[in-house]
Order: structure tokens, then C-alpha cells, then sequence
């Protein structure tokens, strides 16, 4: 089995920061892409910013310039470093995974964290 923990979610305040990580762990030969979606109250999961094994980045345009996502292979983590917060970055986050287990890959999910932004 597979377990993506986050953490680092919480209330704060337009304009700071936050820093969110995501621990992978169990049965794991290897993580390709690691991630970060997140999901609104009324809209859909979307994505924020992605990270392969080989550090290459995607982001969101809505989160692009003020937003850094990195990895540590290692520790099996991702991290997402979000810098001035917006009331409309206020949704659940979720981590996201896609690992190599024996000949398969499978995608995984965190429980999600909540990020609230106030004005």
C-alpha cells in the first residue's frame, strides 16, 4: 500500500506564504510525477503545479510567479512554497503521485489539506 500525508495547510493571511508537504510512503519503486491540485467549494479539482522525477515544472497560470514547487526524491516529499496569497487561493489541496509499483504505475491521492486565505 501507499500513503501520501500532507501537511503545512492552515488560515492565513492575504499576501503571506505557506509552505505544503506531501510525504509518500509504503510500497513505492519509484515516483515519476509528484503534485499539487486543489478544489474550491462549487468548482472542480484543478491543478497547481506539478514535478517530474527529473525536476522539470508545470504550473497554473493563476499560481505561476508566485509559487515554487520542488521534491526531494530522497524523502520521497514534495513541496509547494505559495507566496502572495490570494482570497481565491482559499480551497483543499491535494497531493498527487504517480508511482511505479513492480511492472504497474498507479496514481495516488492525498486526503487533502485545507488552505484558507482571508482578506
Amino acid at each position: 500500500q501507499v500513503q501520501l500525508v500532507e501537511s503545512g495547510g492552515g488560515l492565513v493571511q492575504a499576501g503571506g506564504s505557506l509552505r505544503l508537504s506531501c510525504a509518500a510512503s509504503g510500497s513505492i519503486d519509484s515516483i515519476n510525477v509528484m503534485g499539487w491540485y486543489r478544489q474550491a467549494p462549487g468548482k472542480q479539482r484543478e491543478l497547481v503545479a506539478v514535478i517530474t522525477s527529473g525536476n522539470s515544472t508545470n504550473y497554473a497560470d493563476s499560481v505561476k510567479g508566485r509559487s515554487t514547487i520542488s521534491r526531494d526524491n530522497a524523502k520521497n516529499t514534495v513541496y509547494l512554497q505559495m507566496n502572495s496569497l490570494k482570497a481565491e487561493d482559499t480551497a483543499i489541496y491535494y497531493c498527487y503521485a504517480q508511482i511505479r509499483r513492480g511492472l504497474g504505475q498507479f496514481q495516488y491521492w492525498g486526503q487533502g489539506t485545507q488552505v484558507t486565505i482571508s482578506s
